[in-house]
């Protein structure tokens, strides 16, 4: 039974969802080479009896999936039917599959009805069988009457935001996965696992964010306990969809089983007799090559997954088993202010007429240049006190009328609207104390780390994370993290974005490994300190060789992460 969702009916959630066009319902549509590479990594061929199967497509739009799936049921029992073989008695369990979408359902269903007449199937047992089959309705609110073999498809990319508070609230009250800022897709995998009998597969295709990010922890951690990644598919720049979608894809198949070695491949070419070639090579156990690799130990509870193979993983693997984290080393990692309002309260320093004590200089990502700051002269304005409260605005005239010009702007803000006695505060707290501290500072998006050093003058932007220390010089700090080991770490646990660029966030910057600054040897130290002096010094690099323990193999692992003489900024 559906239930009733606070508020809001589920014929009520039914008509939200089908009344958003495409992109607000997170449609995106697969090519069918993929779909066929899909289906044959989770063994639904002609050749295995799909007959015996039991299938579930949990978002079937306008039949991606599951058209080319009935086509290979029909194959294989129509190959095999024997004489008064009644298909609706021997197929109705063979399929379910969902769609909230109606005019994408309608559509998927008059391609279902050729398909039956082309393999010559009456028009009696043809809509015996897709009454039986196709369910509308919400996938996340459904109550199913068997368990799957197979659960295949393309769940939406619907963001939060779209979801009424409602219906996302009892989703929250169904599923785990759905943590921090979670697309509908993670609940989708939730769902969709659940229902797998033992030995069963999910095969899905979306975007590979919840692998590494933030909002996948709790999903990662469901899968960790129950199943096997079995197959893992980078789709990194290359064109799975019929349309440009900004996210990148990956393939996934995920057993009810034992958990065992994943069989990864990277940016297979999506050609039919390419991807045939690769599904046959993942399956064959005893395959192994360039084109195929095989990883043990990804899941491991909340953590990212590490899909690398390669000497570069088993490196992080031992600094993790053998120093703390940077931040259990005496570091903070932070990140700059958000405002909500940059128009209103970023301008030059200089214009901003409001008290001294009311404005702060402003780094952003545009200042660092070269490896150094070349501040632009901006300021941002900080409606805090030094006791975190906002100030009271009639004690500071200026910003007040500052404040009061822009109010309308300031108050249509979702922070405003939540809290409106705070209309005028930024998104983030501003703490003016960190103007004065050390920091080093981080650019978010890098195809390599830039590491800027500001030796207490600038407050950060928002798209700069910073790094400050009561333990660690922060100039021997900035020589360690542009060694190449961060590029290592994050390159280990970031999704890249378009172009191969990194995400240096502070997820990932906390990962980092660091010893202990008062274990450090003094001629080390020294060293360290001065080594942003030098250029490809073989002194510098023998030092971070000996704090690491590295062997030569593993500074050559290093050096591809990053030249230990480039400081790229």
């Amino acid at each position: 039974m559906q239930m009733q969702l606070f508020q809001m009916t589920p014929s009520e959630a039914l008509a939200h969802h089908g009344g958003l066009d495409a992109t607000e319902r997170g449609a995106v549509f697969t090519k069918r080479e993929v779909v066929d590479f899909i289906l044959d990594l989770v063994r639904y061929t002609t050749d295995s009896s799909p007959q015996d199967f039991r299938l579930l497509e949990p978002s079937f739009g306008e039949g991606d999936f599951l058209v080319p799936a009935v086509e290979r049921l029909l194959k294989a029992y129509l190959s095999s039917a024997g004489p008064g073989s009644s298909i609706r008695d021997h197929l109705g369990a063979c399929i379910r599959a969902v769609e909230i979408h109606e005019a994408s359902f309608s559509c998927a269903r008059r391609k279902l009805e050729a398909l039956f007449s082309s393999f010559g199937v009456n028009l009696a047992d043809q809509h015996a069988l897709l009454d039986q089959w196709l369910k509308r309705g919400d996938f996340l609110l459904m109550d199913f009457d068997l368990r799957f073999t197979h659960v295949i498809g393309n769940p939406p990319y619907v963001r939060q935001e779209l979801i009424p508070e409602p219906l996302l609230q009892e989703y929250r009250r169904r599923y785990k996965s759905i943590y921090d800022r979670a697309d509908l897709y993670v609940p989708f995998i939730e769902r969709g696992l659940q229902i797998l009998e033992p030995g069963g597969a999910l095969g899905f295709i979306c975007p590979d964010r919840w692998t590494k990010n933030r909002y996948g922890a709790a999903l990662r951690d469901i899968i960790s306990k129950e199943f096997h990644l079995e197959y893992y598919v980078d789709l990194l720049d290359t064109q799975a969809f019929l349309q440009d979608v900004s996210a990148y894809p990956s393939i996934s198949v995920i057993r009810r089983e034992r958990p065992a070695p994943t069989r990864i491949v990277c940016r297979p070419r999506l050609e039919t007799s390419e991807l045939g070639d690769i599904a046959a090579k993942l399956i064959d156990p005893e395959y192994l090559g360039e084109d195929v690799k095989q990883v043990a130990g990804i899941l491991r509870g909340r953590e990212p997954w590490a899909l690398q193979s390669s000497p570069g993983l088993a490196l992080v693997r031992r600094l993790e088993s053998e120093f703390p984290t940077v931040e259990e080393s005496g570091c903070k990692v932070g990140i700059g202010v958000a405002t909500g309002a940059d128009k209103v309260y970023i301008a030059p320093f200089e214009t901003l007429h409001v008290e001294e004590d009311r404005k702060l200089p402003l780094v952003t990502t545009k200042d660092l240049k070269g490896g150094q700051i070349v501040w632009a002269g901006l300021g941002v304005l900080n409606p805090f006190g030094n006791d975190g409260a906002l100030v009271d605005l009639d004690h500071y005239p200026l910003l007040k009328k500052h404040m009061h010009d822009h109010e309308d702007c300031l108050r249509a803000r979702n922070c405003a609207q939540r809290s409106p006695g705070a209309w005028y505060r930024t998104i983030d707290r501003i703490y003016p104390e960190l103007v004065k501290q050390p920091k080093l500072l981080i650019p978010d998006i890098k195809g390599a780390a830039s590491i800027v050093y500001d030796e207490g003058a600038f407050y950060p932007h928002h798209n700069l994370y910073y790094i400050t220390s009561t333990g660690w010089d922060l100039r021997a700090l900035q020589t360690v993290l542009r060694s190449g080991l961060l590029n290592l770490f994050v390159t280990t646990y970031s999704t890249k974005m378009r172009g191969g660029y990194l995400r240096f966030q502070a997820q990932y910057l906390r990962r980092f490994r660091l010893p202990i600054w008062a274990d450090v040897p003094e001629d080390m130290k020294s060293i360290l300190v001065d080594a942003h002096k030098l250029s490809g010094s073989i002194k510098r690099d023998k030092v971070l060789q000996e704090l690491y323990q590295l062997t030569n193999e593993e500074l050559a692992v290093l050096r591809q992460h990053g030249a230990m003489d480039k400081y790229g900024a």
